[in-house]
């Protein structure tokens, strides 16, 4: 493969058959690292070519501060980390929205096989392209942003297949909120939770850790206290036990970030401060042990 940089800008490579093809260099491929590619692929996607250089990014280096940051994941925040920030995933505007049910519109209206029903969907295509392109440029951005500030980062494990998962159910079965599960799914998807967790882990191996879900948004992070009545809305944490105040993503984050998930702990009391054993005060939540008599001959 022969590559050649004109600019700072442009740059040709020799396609077999066709001879040079210029191309405009995208963020990712200005520098040093664009002559190391192996191979390259020229695709043609929504009225525009595209050269696809493989390359093998190296890993970024732990900055060694030790920080150790949690990630909880959601739809209204798309990532809400332990130390305060939120991250949101960039969407359509509304007027990019408004102009996707126009154009679908018009291709409803159109003839079948029409060269209107075709532009129609073209400019379809072409705005939901640009969606994507925006969530992997972010994802991108901000799985740097991560391998470069810290240490060791936990993600709050879940289960994205599962979770977008169909709810029409089959024709002996049909599924109920079918329309609202589906609207969830699209929402959920949008925000690139999957490729963000897979860019960072590429970026920093070795560093990045899954904590189980369970109870990381129920527990509470300054007692431990696990209820469900804390979580008084999307946004609002409110611990029925000490009264600790915050915000709910937020309170989420810091359990991922120490590691507590799946199993409680011991809670602390509001008091003078310790571990102690387990009150007699129980939660909707917490798991109750089970006691066995067994007879003795």
């Amino acid at each position: 493969m022969v590559v050649q940089k004109l600019n700072r800008r442009w740059a040709q490579v020799k396609v077999p058959g066709c001879g040079w093809v210029r191309f405009r260099l995208s963020a990712k491929g200005k520098g040093a690292r664009l002559p190391a590619a192996k191979t390259f692929r020229v695709s043609y996607r929504n009225g525009q070519w595209h050269a696809a250089f493989a390359v093998v990014p190296e890993p970024i280096p732990a900055p060694g501060t030790g920080g150790v940051v949690g990630i909880d994941r959601g739809v209204r925040i798309t990532a809400a980390l332990s130390d305060g920030r939120k991250l949101n995933c960039p969407q359509l505007t509304v007027k990019e929205r408004a102009q996707i049910r126009k154009h679908q519109r018009r291709a409803a209206h159109a003839p079948k096989g029409s060269s209107r029903k075709a532009a129609a969907y073209a400019k379809v295509a072409g705005l939901k392209a640009r969606e994507v392109n925006r969530r992997k440029d972010w994802c991108e951005k901000t799985s740097t942003l991560l391998a470069r500030t810290y240490d060791v980062i936990r993600f709050e494990k879940l289960n994205i297949k599962n979770m977008t998962r169909s709810a029409k159910g089959t024709v002996e079965q049909p599924g109920r909120n079918v329309r609202q599960k589906a609207g969830l799914n699209r929402g959920t998807l949008a925000q690139g939770w999957g490729l963000l967790r897979r860019r960072t882990e590429q970026k920093a191996p070795g560093r990045v850790e899954d904590v189980p879900a369970p109870f990381t948004s129920l527990r509470c992070s300054a007692c431990g206290w696990i209820e469900k009545k804390s979580r008084k809305s999307q946004a609002d944490f409110v611990c029925v036990f000490c009264g600790f105040t915050c915000n709910a993503d937020e309170n989420a984050s810091i359990n991922v970030a120490a590691g507590q998930g799946g199993i409680p702990r011991p809670r602390q009391t509001a008091g003078a401060g310790g571990v102690t054993a387990a009150s007699s005060r129980s939660s909707a939540r917490e798991p109750q042990p089970i006691r066995v008599e067994i007879p003795l001959f």
